[in-house]
């Protein structure tokens, strides 16, 4: 017969082992989320997502900790004031404002088209169009113009619209 000794060593050891294996080992979910939170620096060293949960899986790899984005002080200290009821937000074109006669909003592009008419110019199509258009301000990719400075950067009017009266 076995010594009772050498049994309960036997059960110890394989407890420690099982348990040190099972400490090292993370979840599926949890590599993901690790490689997600450093996704930017992780596609920068040419890794992918499943590669990584391999490595992470395996225990070959340690997370490279996250570097928050750094924050900017608040540059006013009061709340900022809000219009009472629901208010449509704004339509953000995607071209920087004031590039080659561009502008973000319609107020600045009638402050500086005193004299023209405000259009919307579609820049991925080159074709703009006028107030009251359906696709006026709703373009993806777009900005407010002067028709004179649409019509000398090479964008038209859309063949379907017509001028507005009076304009």
């Amino acid at each position: 017969m076995k010594s009772p000794f050498l049994a309960v060593m036997s059960i110890i050891g394989l407890v420690a082992l099982a348990s040190s294996g099972l400490a090292q080992t993370k979840t599926i979910k949890a590599c993901q989320d690790e490689w997600r939170a450093n996704r930017v620096a992780m596609q920068a060293a040419g890794k992918t997502e499943k590669a990584y949960v391999n490595e992470c899986r395996a225990g070959t790899t340690s997370a490279q900790p996250t570097i928050p984005a750094p924050s900017r002080p608040p540059t006013s200290t009061a709340a900022p004031s809000r219009p009472a009821g629901p208010v449509a937000a704004p339509i953000r074109p995607s071209a920087p404002p004031n590039t080659a006669g561009q502008y973000a909003t319609e107020a600045e592009a009638k402050a500086h088209c005193a004299r023209d008419l405000v259009v919307w110019a579609n820049l991925n199509s080159n074709i703009f169009h006028f107030s009251g258009s359906k696709s006026y301000g709703k373009t993806k990719s777009g900005a407010y113009m002067c028709e004179k400075d649409a019509i000398s950067g090479g964008i038209r009017a859309a063949k379907n619209e017509k001028r507005p009266a009076g304009a």
